[in-house]
């Protein structure tokens, strides 16, 4: 059976429309939303199927939305049809197989069974092993600068099927739509399609290759690379080699500016940084810019002017500190943990003083959760700002520590201990 046909077996393309489905998303150009996909599908899937098989499928132009970054910078993400997704992802489930097994073990992004985590567990290995140089890697707008032609010729040395060839390459020359102008895309495979991670990978399998056949050591996640080697001499022969192969062989850009050479504890690596450990090792830990991004999320959801209830609030707070501490499990983080669940009470107690308003509201409220006449009236009557307000015994010992983990404010702490008990 030839690979196309596969491909569009209909076990395959349930699969495939039931992870589309899943994923959920917003439309395409056409407008077609993932809710009324199953019935488009139903009513067009024999003319879908026949127009694929007889190389008149045209997939739809990607809609471009950007997604602003940290550095006031936007990342631009490309959107296909829901269709268009469904035949992407029918594509990347006959192909994912195949190539997983030609892909280095050094590879940890976007692949069935490999992680973040694993990524920096190696890392951590090989710094401690000794190759404790770090060749950092930064590839200029990578999705945005694949060249077709090496990518095909890439792809075609392992699937012999001209159809599906012929399908790929349509997907990355159907063009993109910025607001209403369209626009060709003669280079790059855009982000947000569910074949372009299986692509990069495919693209950048020839780098782990490379690096893999100079018998150098390396950690690759996606586009981020980071090889480890034993002395500051070796690292400037790799990057300057490495360098040279990605711009020339690849036809990628190097950015000179973010790559670099340097000791693992000034390295950040997908959002860790190293450390030594009292006993010499090296450990992971969040990176100083991944805290900081944090807290400025945690100080956007604890404005005090910002009129939502709190219910609503916490609950955000506790989705974006789940997400964060599982993210970060493996790191050794617990002092900043703490430190930030000491300011993040505080800022909820603010709130919840300025919410209580007036002085006899306060009063009572304080009354209620415990405190004596005296300390509830010279509280409640303080004419001082509320971080002082909320810095006193008496508001701590109304609105205890307890009392907020009982109205649903997430401790970090606890969480990361809960993490490590489940996971060790």
């Amino acid at each position: 059976m030839e690979l196309l046909e596969k491909i569009l077996e209909r076990e395959n393309l349930n699969r495939a429309y039931k992870r589309v489905y899943a994923n959920k998303g917003a439309s395409g150009v056409d407008g077609v939303t993932v809710e009324e996909l199953l019935s488009y599908l139903k009513e067009h899937k024999a003319e879908l199927l026949e127009s694929i098989k007889s190389r008149k499928y045209k997939p739809q132009p990607v809609r471009r939305v950007e997604i602003p970054k940290e550095n006031g910078k936007k990342r631009p993400l490309g959107i296909p049809t829901v269709v268009d997704r469904v035949i992407q992802q029918a594509i990347a489930q006959m192909l994912i197989p195949i190539y997983e097994e030609q892909f280095s073990n050094s590879s940890y992004g976007f692949r069935p069974g490999r992680s973040c985590e694993q990524a920096i567990v190696r890392s951590l290995e090989l710094i401690n092993d000794g190759y404790d140089w770090v060749v950092d890697i930064d590839l200029e707008r990578f999705f945005d600068t694949v060249h077709h032609d090496r990518l095909m010729n890439i792809i075609s040395r392992t699937v012999t099927d001209g159809d599906v060839i012929s399908l790929i390459r349509k997907f990355l020359v159907s063009g993109v739509v910025v607001g209403e102008r369209y626009e060709d895309t003669t280079i790059g495979t855009p982000q947000g399609g569910n074949l372009s991670p299986l692509l990069a990978n495919i693209m950048l399998n020839e780098l782990d290759k490379e690096l893999e056949a100079r018998g150098l050591s390396f950690v690759r996640y996606a586009d981020d690379c980071n090889i480890f080697v034993r002395s500051e001499k070796a690292a400037e022969r790799v990057m300057k080699s490495i360098t040279d192969f990605i711009e020339r062989k690849l036809g990628l850009k190097v950015n000179a500016e973010k790559s670099r050479i340097d000791r693992p504890n000034e390295i950040k690596f997908l959002g860790f940084g190293y450390f030594r450990g009292k006993d010499g090792k090296y450990q992971a830990r969040p990176h100083t810019q991944s805290v900081l991004k944090l807290k400025r999320k945690l100080k956007a959801l604890t404005k005090r002017n910002w009129s939502i209830s709190l219910d609503v609030r916490l609950t955000k707070i506790k989705q974006l500190c789940m997400g964060w501490v599982n993210y970060f499990r493996i790191a050794r983080m617990k002092t900043v943990l703490a430190e930030i669940d000491q300011k993040l009470r505080k800022r909820i107690r603010i709130i919840i003083w300025k919410q209580w308003k007036k002085i006899r509201t306060r009063y009572e409220a304080l009354r209620k959760l415990g405190a004596n006449h005296r300390n509830a009236f010279n509280t409640a009557n303080c004419r001082k700002g509320y971080q002082y307000v909320c810095g006193t015994a008496t508001i701590h010992s109304a609105i205890s520590n307890r009392r907020l983990k009982q109205r649903g404010l997430i401790s970090l702490l606890d969480h990361f201990n809960k993490v490590h008990l489940v996971t060790n």
